[in-house]
Order: structure tokens, then sequence, then C-alpha cells
């Protein structure tokens, strides 16, 4: 039973990504290729981050929320965005659209990400002999998770390989992208700072991927128009 438990949150948290991969163009485009460079960019600037925040955040005793701290992390976290820079900009990829390319470079991003921070708490939780809902709750944070990133990696190729875009569009998709980038301190926030528990922050977070894919997706075909 606790195998089986375990398996069905693994599917949950790891098998949208294998799901989108094979429901979308990805797949006929053959994009594998440039989703394990991003994965692979993501495992060296989740290593940068974790000497910076390492080597600039303080050991906190206790669980209280540290505006400072706070601040201080959401800057490291734009390493990120970096990162995302270059997968999308610098790394030699097959000839494919721009649209297939922001969507493979998010896909392994997220896969990486959710492997990184996921896997092993599963492993160890989720075989316990005490069901538990946190591994289900995790899993859908995963989705969620995957959602954001795809969005910000539209909202980079917006920002970074698309020229011709409307002026008036510019601010939102860098608001976006902004605000994309910070949900991890503003997730922390809700859960240290107003004492959210984790099921409504985790339906936060379910609802403003939501949100994000759609205003992303609308400025993404609005940016493909062809201009008057």
């Amino acid at each position: 039973m606790t195998v089986f438990h375990f398996f069905n949150c693994a599917i949950l948290t790891f098998g949208p990504h294998a799901v989108y991969y094979s429901a979308t163009p990805l797949s006929e485009y053959d994009t594998l290729g440039t989703s394990v460079k991003a994965a692979l960019v993501y495992l060296g600037t989740a290593l940068v981050k974790l000497v910076c925040l390492a080597t600039f955040l303080k050991v906190s005793e206790n669980d209280s929320f540290d505006p400072y701290q706070e601040l201080l992390k959401a800057l490291i976290g734009f390493i990120d965005v970096a990162g995302l820079y270059f997968a999308l900009t610098q790394l030699t990829h097959r000839n494919i659209s721009q649209n297939h390319k922001f969507q493979a470079v998010g896909l392994g991003w997220a896969f990486a990400d959710s492997v990184l921070h996921r896997l092993a708490p599963l492993w160890v939780g989720a075989r316990g002999l005490e069901f538990t809902w946190d591994y289900i709750l995790q899993g859908i944070e995963a989705n969620a998770n995957l959602v954001l990133i795809i969005s910000l990696a539209a909202l980079g190729s917006l920002m970074w390989l698309r020229k011709n875009k409307p002026r008036t569009l510019i601010p939102i998709i860098y608001a976006c992208a902004g605000i994309v980038a910070t949900m991890p301190s503003i997730t922390s926030y809700l859960r240290r700072g107003l004492g959210w528990h984790f099921p409504k922050v985790v339906g936060f977070e379910l609802f403003t991927s939501l949100v994000m894919a759609i205003i992303s997706w609308q400025l993404f075909a609005a940016c493909q128009r062809p201009s008057a």
C-alpha cells in the first residue's frame, strides 16, 4: 500500500511533464535535446543559487517571516531568470520555432526543478506507513510550478527573442515576468507572514498559475499578430 501511494504521488508529480511533451508538437519536432540542455542549465543555476543562499542568508532559529532575508532571497531568485535567459538565447537548438523553443526550455526547467526538490521527499516520506495528503499536494504544486515556469519562459521569449512586439505591451510583459519570478517569495510570505496552511498556499499557486498562463498566452498571441 505504501509503495502504491508512492507511485501515485510520483505519477502526479512527474507524469504531467511527460504528458505535456507527448501531447504537444514538442514530440513531433524532437525537442527532447533542448529540454535536456535546459535541465542541465537549471542544475547549474540551482548550484549557483545554493552557494549564494549559503553565503548571504543567515540561518533562522525560528520559522518567522524576515522581510530583509526574504528580499535578499527574492533577489537571489532572479538568478533563475538569468539561467532562463541563457537557455533561451545562448544554447544551440535544432531548427525549431520560437513557440516550440520556449515550451521545450520551460518543460526541461520545470522537470529538473521537480526532480531536485520533490523526488527525495517523495521517496523518503510517501513510502511511510501513515497516509498523508502532503505529498499529493506537493504533486499538485509541481503541476502549478510547471505552468508557471512555462509561462515565465514564454514571457522571457517575448522579452529577449521577439524584437517587433507592440510597445504598449512591453511594460505588461515585464510586470508579469516579475510577478512569476518572485512567486517563491510571495508563497513564503503567505506561509510564514500570514500563516497560511499548505493546502491554501497550493490553491493560491494553482489559481495564479492559471491566470498567468492565460495572460502570457494572450500576450504571446498579440505579439504574433502582424503589425498594422
